[in-house]
């Protein structure tokens, strides 16, 4: 009944060691987003710690500064977890060869302890695999980082310079009313244009890295107000506002295409995610702003003569048919990684009010007196 038990042990190691080393291989070397159970588990158990610790946190810097650590967590907790289950399907393995000796020794040799060594050929065979396989996923781990901090410090450049051209949190009329306000001696369509060019760009490269690499979506901005989320929203929803209420001045084309990039970057990171989206939206459908909110953004351009050559009725209907292509899957990952309460970016997990770009004071310098 023992041997029967231990290579019943044996055949679910074995089981165990090929799901959990196909984990390591489709997160760390498959540059794809391969849909890893270990991972997705180990990811939701740490958001389910941090959403439970944080419940009774309303304070936002308080809270930002809380969860700006569940990125980083994540990581280790995922780590832990292979290196447990690897060490549990090692021991497993070696049960029938060793008895419950197996788990000290997989232990030994998975962390090059050495303290307890084989006893005959087989058991040295699966000790030195065990050690292999122990360094190999601590160096790809270790490898792993330097690729995530890379690819995070790309976004967040473009993040950071949007601070001062969006507000802090971002929010897309902000960024209009900012190529007239203040702007005098520059064209404000060469400055969108170059401004939805990069976007574009930055909207392919997140697209790419954050459904490789799942974990950057959770990773927080240095400044607590701003996010990468919110930041492409703002970007999109300033293309889609210029296209619905100034069709014929420039930036068009740009505006289009960084529209289309960063709903396809979105789209796909929501499938990753395995949050709702629209694949091929209605665009008379409802969406999440309402028409008395459009109203409001559209006085706001108005008082600082904006080129405006639709009525808000007309350009309202432009917008919403440009805003949803983007709309669920944008309100749907904000909710899920609990982004800051940007205004048109949707509720969150959390009691929020949505919050308006903070301005700098207005300053202007003293006259000396004569």
């Amino acid at each position: 009944m023992t041997a029967l038990v231990h290579w019943l042990g044996f055949v679910v190691g074995l089981a165990l060691l090929f799901f959990t080393l196909g984990s390591v291989v489709g997160t760390l070397v498959v540059p794809r987003g391969i849909d890893s159970r270990i991972s997705r588990w180990s990811d939701d158990t740490v958001d389910a710690g941090f959403r439970l610790g944080t419940s009774r946190v309303r304070n936002l810097p308080r809270r930002e500064a809380i969860v700006a650590w569940q990125g980083p967590i994540s990581l280790l907790a995922r780590l832990s977890v292979w290196i447990v289950l690897l060490w549990v399907g090692f021991s497993l393995v070696l049960l029938p060869f060793a008895g419950s000796a197996g788990f000290s020794e997989a232990g030994s040799s998975m962390f090059t302890l050495g303290y307890a060594p084989p006893t005959d050929a087989l058991t040295t065979l699966i000790d030195y695999v065990a050690a292999f396989t122990g360094v190999i996923v601590v160096g790809l781990q270790v490898g792993y980082l330097p690729t995530i901090y890379a690819a995070f410090n790309r976004r967040e450049t473009e993040v950071t310079m949007l601070a001062s051209r969006a507000g802090s949190p971002a929010w897309g009329p902000e960024l209009l009313l900012r190529t007239r306000w203040g702007i005098y001696d520059a064209d404000p369509g060469t400055y969108l244009d170059d401004l939805f060019q990069r976007w574009e760009r930055w909207a392919a490269e997140v697209g790419e890295s954050h459904t490789t690499y799942v974990t950057l979506v959770r990773f927080r901005s240095p400044r607590p107000l701003s996010h990468w989320l919110t930041s492409l929203i703002a970007v999109m929803d300033a293309g889609a506002m210029h296209l619905a209420v100034a069709p014929s001045s420039p930036p068009g084309i740009s505006a289009r295409l960084c529209i289309r990039m960063g709903f396809t970057a979105l789209n796909q990171i929501a499938e990753t995610m395995r949050v709702p989206y629209e694949r091929d939206p209605d665009p008379d459908q409802p969406i999440s702003i309402t028409r008395a909110e459009f109203g409001e953004a559209m006085a706001i351009l108005r008082g600082i003569g904006y080129p405006i050559e639709r009525t808000d009725d007309e350009a309202w209907v432009h917008f919403r048919g440009w805003r949803v292509n983007y709309d669920r899957a944008a309100l749907a990952i904000a909710r899920a990684v609990d982004a800051p309460p940007a205004m048109w970016t949707g509720p969150r997990r959390y009691p929020s009010t949505p919050m308006p770009p903070i301005r700098p004071p207005s300053r202007t310098p003293k006259t000396p007196e004569r």
